[in-house]
């Protein structure tokens, strides 16, 4: 196992609170990639050095620490220039790496489908690309290990005009992945059956509730990002309507640049949602600013304004005073507290998303007869059919629509029909 150092460096004396927050997730994520973290180091300057992001004081500090402790690495908590990375790996002869880098390793071990690997590979190629310039073949000196995943050494080594083309490549082969996703969501954007779109911080329980709603068991991790490629699966209700259930790649506050535009078409999944289930770690200190997190990165995507619940996970952890605490701070807001994994408020969880996705429809029940093909083939275009039986002469439908559209089908409505 590697042995890492971390670096953050703040320029301002109010900001130290928020560096031990952003160290914390930085450990959570070398971890999560694969290392053992040997120290934690921080520096307050009032600028940033162009040369090595910290001063040179620090520099040697890092060397010493390097030998005394033995590490391989140092990560530091913040996006390096080329030039800054060059000038830390000569001075320090060790591996540099940044947030930016840290992530993408991680992605690139967790991304199992054909385009999660392609949109790991481009994001990692336009972070390589400029720091090709002047390095050529020395960058087969990093070797193995975390920050060399995904493209891998063969990449490194690649001119310029040979890693374009493969950009080139790549982006041409997600743009064909992309039409097809697009033409899937146009199509269920057609069907009247509701989609909902799990959303959250990474490590907030999302894969555990999806698994829980949707009766899968998918991969759910303690690791940051242990879930990447979006999965959807029918969820129904005690009523019989039912909803379409999407889980998508957990969020992080400073998410790379290059992984929201490689990873923008799986995210576009919950920008074309009905409903989204903000999943939050109910648990976590810094609950409220990976809240604002979510939301600043679901603002980006233009899902502001579909309605959302906002579901606190991990209540199991709790103390039952502190929960009571919790749920009133958040009184004006649709919200659910639930543990998925002990299943504690799992069905309020159902009821509160029944009500936000079908509160203006109702079930009606209605006898057609089959001479009136028209007729029944046009329901499953706008309402949604729970149920359908048939004899000889008629059609029965149990369906959940709006009562305004069926003001024209009252001939066939059956009253009082409590047999489904």
């Amino acid at each position: 196992m590697e042995k890492a150092l971390l670096v953050h460096l703040t320029t301002k004396r109010n900001q130290m609170f928020e560096a031990e927050v952003s160290m914390q997730e930085l450990c959570g994520l070398v971890e999560s990639a694969g290392a053992e973290v040997m120290r934690e180091v921080f520096q307050h300057r009032s600028r940033i050095s162009p040369k090595y992001y910290i001063g040179e004081g620090k520099v040697a500090e890092l060397r010493a620490l390097l030998r005394d402790l033995q590490a391989d690495m140092v990560v530091f908590d913040h996006v390096l220039t080329p030039i800054q990375q060059r000038s830390l790996e000569d001075r320090l002869r060790s591996k540099i790496i940044d947030r930016t880098q840290i992530i993408l390793d991680i992605f690139a071990q967790r991304a199992r489908s054909k385009e999660g690997k392609l949109q790991v590979e481009l994001a990692q190629l336009h972070y390589l690309l400029p720091r090709l310039t002047g390095k050529g073949t020395g960058l087969s000196r990093l070797g193995g290990g975390i920050g060399t995943r995904g493209p891998g050494e063969k990449k490194l080594e690649e001119d310029r005009r040979r890693i374009q083309d493969r950009i080139t490549t790549i982006k041409s082969s997600l743009q064909s992945i992309r039409k097809r996703r697009a033409h899937q969501r146009k199509r269920r954007k057609k069907s009247p059956i509701p989609v909902v779109s799990l959303v959250g911080y990474t490590n907030a329980g999302k894969s555990t509730l999806f698994n829980q709603l949707a009766r899968e068991n998918m991969l759910a991790s303690e690791q940051l990002f242990a879930t990447l490629d979006p999965v959807i699966r029918r969820v129904s209700f005690r009523d019989g309507a039912y909803c379409l259930l999407s889980d998508t790649v957990g969020l992080i506050k400073k998410l790379p640049k290059e992984l929201k535009t490689a990873f923008r078409a799986t995210l576009e999944e919950a920008g074309e949602a009905d409903g989204l289930c903000h999943v939050i770690d109910v648990t976590s200190p810094h609950c409220l600013r990976q809240i604002e997190a979510v939301e600043a990165i679901l603002s980006e995507l233009g899902a502001r304004d579909i309605p959302t619940l906002r579901v606190y996970n991990k209540v199991d952890l709790m103390p039952n005073d502190s929960r009571l605490f919790q749920k009133n701070q958040d009184p004006d807001r649709a919200s659910v507290y639930v543990s998925a994994r002990t299943g504690e408020g799992l069905p309020d969880l159902k009821r509160a998303l029944h009500h936000l996705l079908f509160k203006e429809m109702r079930i009606f029940y209605l006898r057609i007869p089959k001479t009136e093909k028209n007729v029944i083939q046009s329901f499953p275009k706008w309402s949604i059919v729970l149920k359908r039986r048939e004899n000889r002469q008629d059609c029965e439908l149990k369906v959940m629509a709006e009562p305004g559209t069926m003001l024209r089908f009252s001939p066939y409505i059956q009253r009082g029909d409590t047999k489904w």
